[in-house]
């Protein structure tokens, strides 16, 4: 089991727990974790820790944990920075196993507090202790009653206990987060921050969160990672648990100037891995406060839809456009009802629109149970996974409520694994009516849009999920080792680069190299004409802006003097660069330019990218990214991804191009980054030509760049 499926129950479960630093004084950073095991019913052992006083808050108080001569599960330190060291060491003695570390003053005041962390660190890991923070604001398990935290949050009032775990790096943005959640009335498992991570992660929260039993939906605030494999093994555990994790990520930044020279580079901003990240392992991003309360709410409530195929039912005409034009937006399946169905409806509201969105019109206020029945036709003949019910203003009426609650009982009861939610204006009370019933509800139509979005991902990975299962039982995935290669520093020359492409199943057009007009006269013959020239530098590697490529060339006396003219220009515009002579290889006509990739993220390691476009891939920006490895599946979903992929599908009476080519090549490119490791910068194929249908593609320029070591 590695460290990041590490069980951590005795943290989150403690049985027993000392607070160094305890007090007595209301308010004090040492009286507040104590006031809450007292107050709100922790069962297990509690110490307080405290040498200049023999009782606290009706407790024995001890002198040093050493003292307490029992077994401590949990040791929570409300001191200053300067007592943290010599109160670890007695955790140690006295075989504490888990601590929470209030204390600031390390890492986040810069390099003397980053050393003073790491000597912590390393001794706690010497002792087998695990640690939150240092920096943190605690966790509380809300479903045991433990709340090691010093948050006034909880003063306030207390969130009612559930199914929703959160987890904050932000201590402040935690503290907001569990308020909000106990407004909503949502119910928590477990909420916890991390601080400056010290030891244990976000990561390693959600993974312990995948594992618990009381857990069904996770929420993580993340503002950065400094361990990508860890947080990448988390999701992927959450994902075979089947537990959603909704994730708000901040802080967008560029990978770097150090990789520059790279079109990839300058695509595969930090954002777009993390973005790439979570999708590519089953965790959704929201974009909003909002979208992240509010999927959790939904999923906490009425779960995963079994089904896909959105219904759209309404009493406004004009609200059902706008819902359809957001599903539209958000890429939902939103099917017309069968004929049928649409001739029952007609028959009882000849003005009704029957497709999808179905208007009812305000026929409902004569006829309440055309709401109902409208409904069950949906789920039925529609055979639609998820129903949104708009009623405007009508559900402030007790009447409508009445007979909303009776909607929602009755069809979440019909159609089991359906996702039955409602758009209208609502009390709070009858809001939490609806959530009994298993139906979330909105006041704003777009935003349940939006959830319903999510829900839909979610169903899909878990589709995925199952299909990947059912493939494993059949022929049970085998460990490949990928042979090592170590890629040196610095620039490789494009010839070096399209043969060691090659090796890994990337094509490349057919090349010579010259180093005198003689040999690329007889290079051209070999190819046969016509014939592309381009200088052969790793110092050079955009060779046309400097005049170093030569085009068309169709006999020796053209080839002979392109040789002059391209050594002549790369001497003058770069005389310092080393050059190897020129490559030439034949011309290619047709196919559609593509541009391939790999660039290594600081964090999450190589970044796979595909995308249209050729030399205009940064005009366009037309683009996906997968973390490797990628597998061949995911390779057609990132050419399915960008927006130009109907250009390799047969434009315009064009032939359809060599899909299943152009993916074995990106699985190559992700299988050499894999085998490189962290000797490889970054890789760029540009243009990579596809060519039509069985004819296959080939690499027509390529750099690979080996990582400083």
């Amino acid at each position: 089991m590695t460290r990041t499926q590490e069980r951590l129950d005795s943290f989150f479960s403690p049985r027993s727990i000392a607070v160094v630093g305890a007090s007595a004084t209301p308010g004090k950073i040492g009286a507040i974790p104590v006031t809450y095991q007292l107050d709100y019913g922790f069962e297990g052992e509690l110490y307080p820790i405290n040498p200049g006083r023999d009782q606290i808050l009706g407790r024995k108080a001890y002198p040093t944990l050493s003292a307490v001569g029992k077994p401590i599960d949990l040791a929570i330190f409300a001191i200053p920075a300067a007592a943290v060291e010599a109160s670890l060491d007695d955790a140690i003695a006295a075989g504490v196993k888990n601590i929470v570390m209030f204390s600031a003053g390390f890492a986040e005041t810069g390099a003397e507090g980053r050393a003073a962390q790491q000597r912590l660190l390393a001794k706690a890991n010497a002792a087998g202790i695990r640690m939150i923070g240092p920096n943190c604001l605690g966790f509380m398990n809300i479903a045991r009653n433990v709340y090691a935290t010093f948050s006034p949050v909880v003063f306030s009032g207390r969130a009612k206990s559930g199914t929703i775990g959160i987890v904050s790096q932000s201590g402040a943005f935690g503290a907001y987060a569990y308020a909000m959640a106990r407004e909503r009335g949502l119910g928590l498992s477990v909420w916890v921050t991390t601080g400056n991570e010290a030891d244990i992660h976000v990561a390693d929260c959600i993974a312990w969160m995948a594992r618990d039993a009381q857990t069904k939906v996770i929420m993580a605030y993340i503002e950065g990672c400094q361990d990508g494999e860890r947080l990448k093994e988390a999701l992927a555990l959450a994902r075979e648990a089947g537990k959603p994790v909704v994730v708000v990520k901040v802080g967008r930044t560029t990978l770097g100037a150090a990789a520059a020279a790279s079109h990839t580079a300058s695509l595969a901003g930090d954002d777009a891995v993390f973005d790439t990240l979570f999708k590519q392992y089953g965790a959704w991003r929201a974009r909003t406060i909002e979208d992240f309360f509010n999927i959790a709410y939904a999923l906490s409530v009425s779960g995963v839809p079994e089904k896909g195929k959105l219904g759209l039912l309404t009493v406004s005409g004009g609200v059902g456009v706008l819902m359809a034009d957001d599903a539209a937006d958000c890429g939902l399946d939103v099917a017309p009802m069968p004929q049928a169905a649409q001739d029952w409806l007609l028959a009882q509201v000849p003005f009704a629109a029957p497709r999808n969105p179905v208007d009812i019109t305000g026929q409902v206020t004569s006829q309440l149970d055309l709401i109902e029945t409208t409904a069950r036709v949906m789920l039925r003949d529609g055979d639609y996974g998820s129903l949104l019910i708009f009623l405007a203003a009508a559900g402030l009426s007790e009447q409508m409520q009445t007979l909303q609650k009776d909607v929602a009982k009755t069809l979440t009861a019909e159609f089991p694994g359906r996702t039955v939610m409602f758009s209208t204006l609502f009390s709070h009370e009858h809001q939490r009516a609806l959530d009994a019933c298993g139906c979330a509800s909105f006041q704003e139509p777009s935003g349940a849009i939006r959830v319903l979005a999510a829900l839909e991902f979610f169903r899909l990975q878990r589709q995925m999920q199952m299909q990947k299962v059912k493939a494993e039982d059949i022929a049970p995935v085998m460990a490949e080792t990928q042979p090592r290669v170590t890629i040196p520093s610095g620039t490789r020359n494009e010839a070096d680069s399209l043969a060691l492409l090659r090796e890994y199943g990337v094509p490349g057009v057919p090349i010579r190299v010259a180093r005198n007009g003689g040999e690329a006269a007889e290079a051209a013959r070999t190819l046969g004409f016509p014939v592309v020239m381009k200088i052969l530098s790793a110092d050079i590697t955009h060779k046309s802006d400097i005049g170093g490529v030569a085009l068309n060339l169709h006999d020796e006396a053209a080839v002979r003097a392109a040789y002059d003219r391209v050594m002549t220009r790369a001497g003058e515009a770069a005389p310092s660069a080393r050059l190897d002579g020129v490559l030439l290889a034949p011309m290619v006509r047709g196919g559609v330019e593509c541009i391939l990739g790999v660039q290594r993220d600081p964090v999450m390691g190589p970044v796979v990218m595909f995308g249209m476009g050729g030399v205009n891939v940064e005009l366009l920006s037309d683009v996906s990214f997968r973390i490797a490895p990628v597998s061949l599946d995911e390779a057609r979903e990132m050419i399915k991804e960008v927006k130009l992929s109907p250009l390799l599908q047969g434009y315009r009476g064009a032939a359809p191009a060599d899909i299943d080519a152009l993916a074995q090549a990106i699985v190559g490119l992700s299988d050499l980054a894999i085998a490189a490791g962290d000797t490889l910068e970054s890789i760029d194929v540009n243009p990579f030509v596809v060519l039509p249908a069985g004819q296959g593609g080939t690499a027509l320029d390529a750099v690979v760049i080996g990582r400083e070591q």
